[in-house]
């Protein structure tokens, strides 16, 4: 299988696309996803009804995946053993969000209740996966949106 081929299926697995003449960085996104090594987050779509919906800008929905991707990496590296040592991860990781509510502002969007449902929905994903059982709105308690 020739290489662009192998990257055309990464961008179409991870819905890896770009709007409003904004270049997607999903390509590396989606390579160091495939680095996770919990076998769950191999295949997920993180954001999947952000990237669905044309009011968020794809290119800032590739942002928020990259937090989120960054997150399992930390929460591997780190192996957390108590939930307060796995919120304080996620809560850095909502301070990144929080950081980029300006960036949808300036798009004519914003993280509103279905951003911070779709969002929250990811970061219980995250959880469970790696077979924590958490308060959805401990996990994102330090957001602002």
């Amino acid at each position: 299988m020739n290489n662009y081929f192998l990257i055309f299926l990464v961008l179409i697995a991870f819905g890896c696309t770009s709007n409003r003449n904004k270049p997607a960085k999903s390509i590396k996104t989606a390579m160091t996803q495939l680095n996770i090594k919990n076998d769950q987050f191999k295949s997920y779509t993180f954001l999947k009804n952000m990237y669905e919906d044309p009011y968020f800008p794809n290119f800032l929905v590739d942002k928020g995946k990259a937090i989120l991707v960054e997150l399992c990496l930390k929460i591997e590296a780190q192996n957390p053993k108590k939930l307060q040592e796995l919120y304080s991860l996620t809560h850095a990781a909502t301070s990144r969000f929080n950081d980029l509510d300006d960036e949808f502002a300036e798009n004519e969007s914003e993280i509103e209740t279905a951003a911070r449902e779709c969002i929250a929905e990811d970061f219980d994903f995250i959880a469970k996966s790696f077979g924590f059982e958490a308060d959805v709105e401990e996990l994102i308690a330090t957001r602002e949106w």
